[in-house]
């Protein structure tokens, strides 16, 4: 007498399965903030029709380009797990140092000085990213430290200087308010780096190998990923963008002193939380994280028309936080379940 077997689904379709439903999960994530987007839009130019006027909707991009590109390099690392709570200081000392070096070397090219703010912020991605896995010190400490130390050295540099308008060059102000068909450049660029960052988490076995070190970086290391070489790179992309970011504020803003991006670096967890992004790691796309950001540079500015004090601006804001934080964890639960589900029907 034989035996029939029932045919059980193998790992890499389970895991297939499991991309699957991952992904979907994401893009109703995205697709939740569009509509967001439209509730906090629509009423707004109800009240003031000037809300969306061609050049508010610029001022509006510019305005969450900044953020939106910091979002990118922290999203890489809060997929493996980690923050990187400095990007705001590594911001305000690479905007700095760009904006001295372009007013103390009137001949420096554009591209050189934005180049020479990158590099300011690729060192300290890369301090950031040895302590965190070499050192083996949670992120959470060592970038709450180092927030301080280059804010430190940031107005031990400055010393009460600013660097005004004037001493800079017109190609890097002219990058500021430049536009290519109506959209202004920095929006351009910003665009770029999400896009650039979107096919390296998707296209390439090193971007998608961080989706599995922050789901599991036990399973991560025995399945043979290199974590701590994963880790370092996250940090050291996340402080090269932040870099540009830096050079891009100086175009943007013109006057640049000790202080600037002091605070920033609150929005750019917020907008990564709100974009979906889970903040205990292994899932979340930059789109969605540029998303958030856009969601809240919108929100602050909607409210700021409707004359809203500051104070409920930035009680809206952390209520906003705390719900994407809660809508995040039980999407996730509800995931692990349907993944269960779908594990022991297929061992049925």
């Amino acid at each position: 007498m034989t035996t029939q077997l029932t045919p059980s689904v193998t790992p890499p379709a389970r895991r297939t399965a499991a991309r699957r439903l991952t992904t979907r999960v994401g893009r109703v994530r995205e697709l939740g903030i569009v509509v967001a987007l439209a509730l906090v839009v629509i009423p707004t130019a109800i009240v003031n029709p000037r809300f969306i006027q061609p050049q508010s909707l610029r001022d509006l991009l510019l305005n969450a380009s900044i953020v939106a590109l910091l979002a990118v390099g922290q999203t890489l690392v809060v997929i493996t797990r980690n923050v990187d709570l400095s990007v705001g200081s590594v911001l305000g000392l690479s905007a700095f140092l760009t904006a001295q070096h372009f007013a103390d070397n009137p001949g420096t090219p554009l591209l050189l000085g934005i180049g020479f703010g990158m590099a300011v912020g690729l060192a300290c991605g890369l301090l950031n990213g040895l302590l965190v896995a070499l050192g083996n010190v949670p992120s959470l400490v060592v970038t709450l430290g180092t927030l301080y130390v280059f804010r430190g050295i940031d107005y031990a540099l400055a010393q009460g200087k600013q660097v005004n308008a004037a001493d800079l060059p017109d190609s890097l102000l002219d990058l500021g308010s430049s536009r290519v068909l109506g959209v202004p450049v920095l929006v351009l660029v910003a665009v770029v780096v999400i896009v650039v960052a979107a096919v390296y988490l998707r296209s390439y076995r090193s971007g998608r190998e961080l989706y599995a070190i922050g789901s599991n970086p036990e399973a991560a290391t025995l399945a043979g990923i290199p974590v701590a070489k994963r880790t370092l790179t996250t940090f050291v992309l996340s402080g090269l963008v932040a870099g540009l970011a830096g050079a891009l504020w100086v175009a943007r803003y013109g006057t640049v002193d000790a202080a600037a991006g002091t605070g920033l670096e609150l929005q750019v967890v917020a907008a990564v939380v709100v974009g979906g992004v889970a903040i205990f790691g292994g899932s979340g796309t930059v789109t969605g994280a540029a998303l958030g950001a856009l969601l809240l540079g919108t929100i602050t500015s909607c409210l700021v028309v409707l004359q809203i004090p500051a104070f409920w601006q930035q009680a809206i804001s952390g209520a906003l936080l705390l719900s994407a934080i809660t809508v995040d964890r039980l999407l996730a639960l509800r995931l692990a379940k349907a993944l269960r589900t779908s594990e022991g029907t297929s061992h049925a």
